[in-house]
This record gives structure tokens, C-alpha cells and sequence, in this order.
């Protein structure tokens, strides 16, 4: 039998409305830091990045599909991965029925991992998902926008992500078991897996010029998992212990 506090109806409401008034509150926050979002200073991007899409190769300029903004989601999939990353991976079992509703209000959604195309169109096939998803395989995209590591920063033990440096380094009584759960999750070391970080950012096109408006990285994607939301609100919440999820295809097999 649960352990956890019961009471009558009544009770229930007091306390609920209650919460309500803080829940209101974190909605009214949440509106503020969203219009704080939009003043940033937009950067603009001069350097020429080139990617492959499914319909050829696309400047940043292109992938916004004829809309005035894009949202990239920076999907951990390196060039030596077996397969996407499973975190990402469920982040992106939402896109696709966002990606229709955000088309029809000016704005492009589209995932961007370093791994070649090809790599991406199987694994894309694979999970079903008919979101844009572009490859920016010897581009220094991912790199300029802090979701790709130099072997040089990893070794320095300042792996710039999140705004700030991060060693992000197995300690040696470490090494093996996240070489090992790596290579379980995407048949690479701990180190080639780590030099990828997910992230999203966010662009805006204006008399052809294209303007960074916003990146977020870490639990900055938080927003972005749609399970967490639906757990957020469920009687255990989140009840986490270790990295609980799976790619979607992989939960009928255990």
C-alpha cells in the first residue's frame, strides 16, 4: 500500500488550487522569459555553410524552405555512430506532428547532425519520422554553434558547451563502463559519443540575410521532450533512476 498522504475531496481542492496559483505563476514567468527570448540581439551569419537534404545540397539560407525562421534541433548523431542517439531520439518523436503546424505559421523545423546523409535518411526510415533532417557532414557548423568538440578541446578538459567549459572526460575509474555504455547505445567509445552534445538553435531570414536569434542546450531542452511533460504530471513524475528510455522500436524487444 502507498505510503503517500490522502485526504477527502475537499481537501484535494484546497491544496490544488493552491498549486494552481503557483502554477499560474510559473506560467506568467514562463511568458516573460519566452519575450525576453525574442529581444536578443540578433548575430548575423555571414560565414557559408553547406548541407546535404534529401532534395541536394542547401545553404542555411535554403533550409528555411522559403519561411522567415528556422529551428534546427542539434541531433547527436556523429559521423561514426551506429544509430542516433536515444535521448535525441525521443526528443524527436515529436517533431513530426509539430513540423506540419509550425510550416503553416512561418516557421521551418529541421534536425542537422554531422553524420552523412545516408546514415541519417536509414536511421530517419527506421523511426518512421518524415521531419526535415539535414547533414552538415564537413561543415563547421555544429562546431560554430557548440554541439560539436575538437579532439584538442576534449583533451584540454574545457569542452565549450552550455556557454561555459566542461570536462566532459571519463575519470579512469570510469572509462570502461561509459566505453561500454556508449558502444551499447551507439557502438562508439565514451569519447567519440561525448564530442557530440544535443541542442537547438534558432535563426531568422530577413532580405536574404541570415540572423542568429537563439541556441539552448543541457536542460534548456527540457521543454522539448514531450514524455517529460506528460510525466511532469503523472503521480510519480519523472521516478528516474539511470537513463530509463529506449528508441521506440527497442522497448517490445527487452
Amino acid at each position: 500500500m502507498s505510503n503517500h498522504k490522502t485526504g477527502t475531496h475537499d481537501e484535494w481542492v484546497a491544496a490544488r488550487l493552491k498549486l494552481l496559483a503557483a502554477e499560474k505563476e510559473l506560467t506568467r514567468r514562463s511568458d516573460e522569459l519566452a519575450s525576453q527570448r525574442q529581444q536578443l540581439p540578433w548575430v548575423r551569419i555571414d560565414k557559408q555553410y553547406r548541407f546535404d537534404t534529401d532534395t541536394g545540397t542547401k545553404t542555411l539560407a535554403e533550409l528555411f524552405d522559403g519561411r522567415s525562421q528556422l529551428l534546427i534541433y542539434h541531433f547527436m548523431f556523429g559521423p561514426d555512430y551506429t544509430a542516433g542517439c536515444p535521448s535525441c531520439s525521443a526528443i524527436a518523436d515529436g517533431f513530426n506532428g509539430s513540423a506540419v503546424h509550425l510550416a503553416n505559421h512561418d516557421v521551418t523545423l529541421s534536425a542537422v547532425s554531422r553524420a552523412p546523409l545516408a546514415k541519417l535518411q536509414a536511421y530517419k526510415q527506421r523511426m518512421g519520422w518524415s521531419f526535415a533532417w539535414a547533414s552538415s557532414s564537413g561543415s563547421d557548423f555544429n562546431f560554430d554553434f557548440g554541439v560539436a568538440h575538437t579532439k584538442q578541446e576534449w583533451e584540454s578538459g574545457a569542452t565549450q558547451y552550455n556557454f561555459g567549459p566542461q570536462d566532459l572526460r571519463a575519470a579512469p575509474d570510469q572509462q570502461s563502463a561509459l566505453d561500454a555504455f556508449s558502444e551499447s547505445i551507439v557502438g562508439t567509445d565514451w569519447e567519440t559519443y561525448r564530442r557530440e552534445g544535443p541542442g537547438m538553435s534558432a535563426f531568422t531570414l530577413e532580405d536574404g540575410v541570415v540572423y542568429h536569434t537563439y541556441s539552448a542546450y543541457s536542460r534548456g531542452l527540457d521543454g522539448l521532450w514531450g514524455m517529460y511533460q506528460w510525466l511532469d504530471r503523472a503521480p510519480l513524475g519523472r521516478n528516474e533512476n539511470g537513463m530509463w528510455w529506449r528508441r521506440h522500436d527497442e522497448y517490445a524487444s527487452e
